[in-house]
């Protein structure tokens, strides 16, 4: 299992930069969050994980490990949309992830170049596909490649750990666009540590 990496050096900067979130680490100490360092494979995990709990999703998921073995491009193109919705998967779901393997297999999409574009121009060219927004491409960032600053508005876990650790009853974009700031170029860290709040903070 591959986890995303970070050490003392991030979690330094962030306690320095927020006090709030400082505290928030030092109660919890380092998290182990899994990656998925194939872009294809971390893709479609990201597309099951769309708007639906993170049990469902993980259920689902390790359906498709189940029966697939291998997520790759070369194994799912050849399967039917039936055979990967059986998994659990909407046929919305099952027709993007189809779509997507069938475009790299024939070399209209080239997900390894993602490596070697910008954040921005990563979730440009993700979220110009059907079946992917922003969110999902932020994901990708996240727990694919490891982009270390990465914070994101479209994720409601996020946002509620936000409004959570700086006691507020509403977030506006520009509150958020402030602590997103604050984290920089960190946010990555600064977003697994919203998503694993303490329920006695």
């Amino acid at each position: 299992m591959h986890i995303f990496r970070y050490g003392q050096k991030e979690l330094k900067y962030l306690k320095e930069r927020d006090k709030a979130l400082g505290s928030v680490i030092g109660r919890i100490g380092m998290l182990q969050f899994e990656v998925i360092p194939d872009i294809f494979a971390g893709l479609v995990r990201s597309i099951v994980f769309q708007q639906i709990s993170i049990k469902a999703a993980t259920s689902i998921w390790n359906r498709m490990l189940g029966h697939f073995k291998e997520i790759s491009p070369e194994r799912i193109s050849s399967a039917t949309i039936e055979e990967i919705q059986n998994c659990g998967l909407s046929a919305r779901k099952a027709i993007s992830i189809k779509e997507i393997a069938m475009a790299e297999m024939q070399g209209e999409l080239n997900l390894s170049e993602l490596r070697n574009l910008s954040d921005e121009e990563v979730i440009r060219r993700l979220s110009a596909l059907r079946g992917i927004g922003v969110w999902t491409a932020e994901m990708v960032l996240i727990f694919s490649m490891e982009r270390p600053d990465v914070v994101s508005w479209s994720d409601l876990g996020i946002r509620q750990g936000m409004m959570r650790l700086y006691g507020l009853k509403t977030l506006t974009k520009e509150q958020f666009e402030k602590y997103r700031k604050r984290y920089s170029p960190y946010g990555s860290i600064a977003s697994l540590y919203l998503w694993r709040l303490p329920p006695d903070l």
